[in-house]
């Protein structure tokens, strides 16, 4: 058995590859083991004597079939979670997803003018301080402060028209007496 080492080395830089990827044909040892150079190995390659095996396919059909199941929420129970829940998903980046949501609320219902600044400000305070669980809740909070606000200015709007009766009557009554004295 004649050794075909510096072939397959030779072979392999002029097919610009790996020596496991060289394939040197078994029926024709004794014509190849007397290619010594570089330009020999290119003529037997051209002959189709030598040959670079094509890559070894590795499948990632198996991998993605598995990724869809899982999007799916398969193979994700207990047994197969290694990191905390914190390492998984942690709390910080759930924060900051709902304060987003919270302050772009704010900031759009600020600018739509369907809440003035004063409620804006105590409203981002308040979610900042952890009072909102979601969107849901801060817009009933909305609502209800909205209300409340609406309700106080319908009152002092009463107490004021009362108020104004009431000096208009004063008056009335004093041009009455004064018009009596007067007579």
């Amino acid at each position: 058995m004649v050794s075909l080492k510096l072939q397959k080395r030779l072979a392999a830089s002029v097919l610009k590859c790996g020596k496991r990827k060289i394939w040197l044909d078994p029926n024709e040892i004794n014509e190849i083991s007397l290619a010594n150079s570089r330009r020999n190995i290119a003529r037997l390659e051209k002959d189709g004597l030598i040959m670079k095996k094509p890559t070894v396919v590795h499948s990632r059909s198996r991998v993605r079939e598995r990724n869809k199941a899982k999007s799916k929420g398969r193979h994700t129970g207990t047994g197969k979670r290694r990191g905390t829940a914190n390492a998984r998903l942690p709390f910080k980046v759930i924060w900051m997803r709902r304060i987003r949501v919270l302050r772009r609320l704010l900031h759009k219902m600020r600018e739509a003018k369907k809440i003035d600044k004063h409620i804006y400000h105590a409203l981002y305070l308040q979610s900042k301080g952890n009072q909102f669980k979601n969107k849901r809740v801060l817009l009933e909070t909305i609502h209800t402060m909205k209300s409340e606000v609406s309700k106080s200015k319908a009152l002092a709007d009463q107490a004021e028209a009362k108020k104004t009766r009431a000096r208009a009557r004063v008056l009335k009554r004093v041009a009455r007496e004064t018009k009596k004295t007067d007579q």
